[in-house]
This record gives C-alpha cells, sequence and structure tokens, in this order.
C-alpha cells in the first residue's frame, strides 16, 4: 500500500487538500492490518466500524475548514488507555473483556482533534517488560526482523507505527517503554515531562513515573500529536497546572549555538559497537550543524535501574492491589470462600512477570524493610534527579544511546529477567528524575536493525529536543526507512 508510510504532516495536507478522504485513508490502513497483523500480532483490539463512522466525520469537518492537525489521521492506542465500551485489557487476562464506562484524558482529547482511532495495540501485562513476550495475547513481531522483539512494554504501538498499521499511536513510558521500542523498530517516541500528559485513564502501573506520549515516524509528527494531548487535566492531581506551549515552534529555529551533553558513563561497557558508530556519526551531524558537545559526567547512572525496581515494584504492589476478583476483572470459577477468590483470582488472572513485581513490592514496603529499600531508593532518585540539574547548568540537552544494542531475538532473554531489565539502562534514570527524553533512528546494525539514539531535555523542554531532533532528520532519511512486508501478507 502506497499510504503506509505517511508521516502524520503528509497526510494531513493531503485530507486538507483533498487529494484522499478520511474514509480512504481509514480504509487502507485497516485493509493492511486486516493483511499484516496476524503475523505481527500489534493490535489485540480493532475497532473497524467506529473507525469507519469517526473518519466520515472527519471528512465532514475537513470539509467545514474545521480541521486540526490531527483531523482524519488513523491512529492506535496502546491498550491502557481507557476508551469506552471498547476492550481495555492492559495485555492481561485480569481485564480480558474489560470495557471501560468512560474515556482517558488523553482517548478524549485526540477524539475531540479529529484522530481516527483504529484499535488497540498490544502490550507487555500491565506494562511490566521490554519485549512485549509477557502479554496474554501473545508476542508481538518486529516489523524489521519478525524473530525478533519491537521492544516493551509499548511494543505493539511502535510495531504498528513501523509496519504502517497506522500512522501514529500513543504509548507510555514508566522506565524507557516509549522510547526503547521506539528504537528497536526504527520510529521516533517520545516520553514528555512528568505531569505533562494527563494520566487520568491510564491503567497505572507506577504512579509517579508512568508518562504517555507521542510514537510517531519523525519529530515534527511528534510535535504535532503532543499538542492535541498535553495540558492541564483537573482529572489527575499530577497534571502540571501550566500553559502549554507550542511544541512546533522551534522546529526549524536550527541547532547553532546549542551545547549538548555526552555522558561518559553512558558510553563505557556494555554497549554494542554498531551502536557507538551510530552516535559517533550523528554527533558529526549535530556539529556540522553548529551545536557543540560536550563532555559530561552522570555520576549515579549505575544506581538507577536497582532504584528503579524498588519503587516502580512497590508502586505496582500497591496499584494492582484492586485487582481482587470482586469490583471488575477476572474473577476465578467457584470459589471456596473469600480468600480462595482473592488468591486464585490473581493467581490466575496475573501473569509471571507481573506476580513477580507485585511480591518484590510488597517485600519492599513491608515492615522491617521498608527503610532499608523504599527509603534508601527514594534518596538514590533524589541522587539522580540532581546529576541532571547540575549537567543543565552548562547544557542543554544530553544525549545517550537509547539502548545497549538492537533488537534482540525472541525468547532469548525471557527467562532472564535482569539481562532483561538492562535494556532499560539508558531509560530509567529519565523518568526517576521526570524529565523529558525521545529517540529517533540514526542508522542500522550489521543485521539492518534500527539503532536509536536518545536526547533528554530540561524540565518542560519538550519543544528542544523536538528541535534538535526535527534539525538531524532533515539532515538524514534513517527516519524515512520502513521494513519490507511484501513476504508477508
Amino acid at each position: 500500500m502506497e499510504r503506509a508510510n505517511l508521516t502524520i504532516k503528509e497526510a494531513s495536507d493531503q485530507l486538507k487538500e483533498r487529494k484522499i478522504s478520511a474514509v480512504e485513508l481509514t480504509r487502507a490502513y485497516l485493509g493492511r492490518i486486516n493483511a499484516l497483523n496476524e503475523k505481527i500480532n500489534a493490535y489485540v483490539t480493532v475497532d473497524e466500524q467506529s473507525a469507519l463512522k469517526a473518519a466520515e466525520a472527519a471528512d465532514a469537518r475537513i470539509a467545514k475548514g474545521e480541521a486540526t492537525p490531527m483531523t482524519g489521521i488513523p491512529i492506535a492506542h496502546k491498550d491502557l488507555f481507557c476508551t469506552e465500551g471498547v476492550q481495555t485489557t492492559c495485555g492481561s487476562r485480569m481485564l480480558k473483556g474489560f470495557k471501560p464506562p468512560y474515556d482517558a484524558t488523553v482517548t478524549t482529547r485526540l477524539k475531540e482533534s479529529g484522530a481516527v482511532i483504529l484499535g488497540k495495540t498490544n502490550m507487555d501485562e500491565f506494562a511490566m517488560g521490554s519485549s512485549t513476550e509477557t502479554s496474554y495475547y501473545g508476542v508481538t513481531r518486529n516489523p524489521w526482523d519478525l524473530e525478533r522483539i519491537p521492544g516493551g512494554s509499548s511494543g505493539g504501538s511502535a510495531a504498528a507505527v513501523a509496519a504502517g498499521l497506522c500512522v501514529a499511536a500513543t504509548g507510555t513510558d514508566t522506565g524507557g517503554s516509549i522510547r526503547q521500542p521506539a528504537a528497536v523498530t526504527g520510529i521516533t517516541g517520545l516520553k514528555p515531562t512528568y505531569g505533562r500528559v494527563s494520566r487520568y485513564g491510564m491503567i497505572a502501573f507506577a504512579s509517579s513515573l508512568d508518562q504517555g506520549g507521542p510514537m510517531c515516524r519523525t519529530a515534527e509528527d511528534t510535535a504535532i500529536m503532543l499538542q492535541s494531548i498535553a495540558g492541564h487535566d483537573a482529572k489527575d492531581s499530577t497534571s502540571l497546572n501550566i500553559e502549554t506551549p507550542d511544541f512546533s515552534a522551534l522546529l526549524n529555529k536550527g541547532i547553532k549555538g546549542l551545547k549538548i551533553g555526552v555522558p561518559t558513563e553512558c558510553f563505557g561497557e556494555g554497549l554494542e559497537d554498531d551502536v557507538r558508530s551510530a552516535i559517533d556519526e550523528a554527533k558529526k551531524v549535530f556539529a556540522d550543524a553548529g551545536a557543540e558537545l560536550v563532555t559530561i559526567s552522570l555520576p549515579y547512572t549505575g544506581v538507577a535501574i536497582p532504584t528503579y525496581y524498588i519503587i516502580a515494584p512497590a508502586e505496582a504492589s500497591s496499584n494492582l492491589a484492586r485487582y481482587d476478583g470482586v469490583k471488575f476483572g477476572y474473577r476465578c470459577e467457584n470459589p471456596n470462600d473469600l480468600q480462595d477468590l482473592y488468591s486464585r483470582s490473581r493467581a490466575e488472572g496475573f501473569g509471571s512477570e507481573v506476580k513477580r513485581r507485585i511480591m518484590l513490592g510488597t517485600y519492599v514496603l513491608s515492615s522491617g524493610y521498608y527503610d532499608a529499600y523504599y527509603r534508601r531508593a527514594q534518596k538514590a532518585r533524589r541522587l539522580i534527579a540532581n546529576d541532571f540539574t547540575k549537567a543543565f547548568e552548562s547544557v542543554d540537552a544530553v544525549l545517550t544511546p537509547t539502548t545497549p544494542g538492537t533488537a534482540f531475538k525472541l525468547g532469548e532473554k525471557k527467562d532472564d529477567p535482569v539481562q532483561m531489565y538492562l535494556s532499560d539502562i539508558y531509560t530509567i534514570n529519565v523518568n526517576l528524575a521526570g524529565l523529558p527524553g525521545m529517540s529517533l533512528p540514526c542508522g542500522f546494525d550489521g543485521n539492518n536493525l534500527p539503532i536509536g539514539m536518545q536526547l533528554i531535555g530540561k524540565p518542560l523542554d519538550e519543544a528542544g529536543i523536538l528541535r534538535i531532533a526535527h534539525t538531524y532528520q532533515k539532515e538524514t532519511d534513517w527516519h524515512s526507512k520502513a521494513p519490507d512486508l511484501s513476504g508477508i501478507a
């Protein structure tokens, strides 16, 4: 399908110029989903009827001259954004068949912008994973190599964008779950500043870390989509009550005179040579565009993973306590008593990775261990945030790899949780500090697998890192590459 690789900007322009209609565009993507999703498994639910109805409304809106840049754009939602009347599973048996009676704020805002929601994408169960292998609904495959992972937990959204099964998608990022899958599938993904995008109706994993954001082909698209979903929400107590800037305003300002920090801790042992080489080439592009590359230090980078894997499971154990088989969600059959109802519903409804994190989180919060683990982790979190505060006194943004390597094979790390957790070694500290971070494509390895690099910004400076990313993408074409899927339909 010739329209498989359209950007939001390209699709929006064609819709406004009446070169295509929203209904035609939506039917084209639905057809592609029908042809390819069985092999890739990017979608858990496809809502064809609602999508076509929304497309008809978008065409009417365009005809009246009332379109926004998102009007008529076929998108997908990660399956943890509540969508009224549409199954929302969070990748878990626990929520199989659950149809929320309301929309998440992100869902509402995209509907109000006129976007066409094609369906809900696969994900690691309750967003716990780095490979989309923990989903109750089966693994999602990387469109670049169907024997490899698409990253996680937003792997379904990443695979859908990379494979041309939607123009853009929503994701969530607790420790790298937008940026890591974006990197290994060759797309652009942004985790906004904590509180920039409402978490209302976004099923919680770790409340102080979770943040929703856009997954697109380009930095320009990312700015457009972020504009639609960002902003204060009175329904979310963690939502920042500040004015939403124009995220596209700085895109074409260039980067001459900007200082980009390169942390020594992120380019040492464990980084694959192909990734290092690709980022070295990217540094040259930035330098040629007038930016200054500055060596910096983030001394507490090494404690980010243990800190995260105390705080996140602790919050998860609290958030997931609500799934008890009583109010909603999975319920075991023929329980003997209330205790049996609780224990069997949770044992049967949750997968192994979720159980592992619930048990770990409950342990570190328990009497006698709270001070030894959780309190110390919160102190370490502050030290990690202080690293960035100090760094941003002398630089405008920070450049790191997004992941240590490219997409690994399905099953390769599933039985080794520690190795799996190391996939997020460069992304976790951004969540702990509440900063904006994004991944964008910067090359391919020897196996023709995408490589991503990460840009980290000052608090609330999404526009700044989008500016740097857009400048890079005007000088390179890695973001325009797409996998050849002609042989799997």
